[in-house]
């Protein structure tokens, strides 16, 4: 009895920290507001900013959408449409902000620097000043 005790305790446990660094490795609905409102004051209807090349309310571009999974059909029908755009953005984080790159569970700051420098965007001194801005959005690096 002893032995099944610790067996189901241990199966258990296990769970418990697959699910927590599954929590932990996921962008925030919060985190994805404050992109959203840095790029476009979370505007659906805003045009393509970057000389065209970022489009929709989070200013995405093309390789970014086919990198995060090519969802809705077409690159500008989807980011142009926050459910789709959001699920771009999961696609590409689950890609680039991952434990295995980054040699931590990711948070807020690393996803808005990755969305703003691409995948090594999490190191580059150039996008600190992205993460200033999501800070005056309320966003903390938890968020």
């Amino acid at each position: 009895m002893k032995m099944i005790t610790k067996l189901v305790c241990l199966v258990f446990y296990v769970f418990c920290q697959l699910y927590i660094v599954k929590v932990q490795s996921t962008i925030s609905s919060r985190c994805l507001d404050c992109i959203c409102f840095v790029e476009s004051g979370c505007n659906e209807d805003i045009h393509c900013g970057d000389g065209g090349a970022s489009c929709g309310p989070y200013q995405i571009q093309y390789n970014y959408w086919n990198e995060g999974g090519r969802h809705g059909g077409s690159y500008r029908s989807c980011v142009s449409n926050f459910e789709c755009a959001e699920s771009t953005i999961r696609g590409y984080m689950g890609r680039y902000a991952t434990r295995s790159r980054l040699g931590y569970n990711p948070i807020c700051k690393d996803y808005a620097r990755i969305h703003n420098g691409g995948p090594n965007g999490y190191k580059y001194g150039s996008t600190l000043g992205y993460w200033r801005k999501i800070l005056k959005q309320g966003c903390s690096q938890f968020s």
